[in-house]
């Protein structure tokens, strides 16, 4: 991994901005139920896959938190996950008083079309944040159990099976969560056995695809950041 000499570099910088913009974004939009219609017929979800609007942001957090995690250390990727916790917090109390705030006889929005789209459900919010908290930092965690095995070599191992297996867990924790548990505790409308599981498995199939198709991205990420390092001008060490 690399060592910062105590100013934080370009690809530092950036890695934790993809991690919580992609974080914030999941949290938004995860409300929406997305659709896609596929080529084969699958059990239990048919030729559609059925998956929260999430999905897609929420994959891309794991990319960047591997990224930074195999630059930078397991303590440098637990204080990220961690503290873009507390952001997404942040995000949502500014969101949520900009919602109870006044607004404007002449807005082009009103409060209620505003609060529709923006407002994320209380079952969402505890969904995400339970599977956030248990799945990011399993993912940090087995990325560098995998890494004192195998050493610096077989990144894409690491990538793939805390990525894959992290995935899994966040997926089984925020689906039956946000969209069945929460909901009769909070007095909602709980979805079906049968829902549940066709947005589990299409979730967890995007979410794999992801996985797998962002692994040559994760190795030139790694490759290009590690090459700067070692640069004249480059401002950290490489290290193991």
């Amino acid at each position: 991994m690399t060592e910062s000499t105590g100013t934080p570099t370009l690809p530092q910088v950036t890695l934790i901005a993809v991690f919580v913009t992609a974080l914030v974004t999941a949290q938004l939009t995860a409300a929406k139920v997305l659709a896609f219609s596929i080529p084969i017929s699958l059990p239990v979800t048919g030729s559609e896959l059925v998956m929260p609007g999430a999905a897609l942001a929420y994959a891309v957090t794991y990319f960047a938190s591997d990224c930074y995690t195999e630059l930078y250390g397991k303590r440098a990727g637990q204080i990220v996950v961690n503290a873009a916790f507390a952001m997404n917090f942040l995000a949502l109390a500014l969101v949520f008083s900009t919602a109870a705030a006044p607004v404007y006889q002449f807005s082009p929005v009103g409060a209620s079309e505003f609060e529709s789209v923006v407002l994320p459900a209380g079952s969402i919010v505890a969904g995400s944040s339970l599977a956030y908290l248990v799945s990011q930092n399993w993912d940090v965690w087995f990325f560098h159990r995998i890494r004192e095995e195998t050493g610096r070599g077989k990144l894409w191992l690491r990538n793939i099976a805390s990525t894959g297996t992290s995935q899994a867990i966040d997926t089984v924790i925020f689906v039956s969560v946000a969209f069945y548990v929460a909901p009769i505790i909070l007095g909602g409308d709980p979805r079906s056995v049968d829902v549940i599981a066709a947005l589990m498995i299409g979730q967890y199939i995007l979410k794999l695809a992801i996985a797998l198709v962002d692994t040559p991205i994760v190795y030139g990420v790694v490759r290009l950041v590690r090459e700067r390092a070692t640069g004249p001008t480059g401002g950290a060490v490489a290290a193991e």
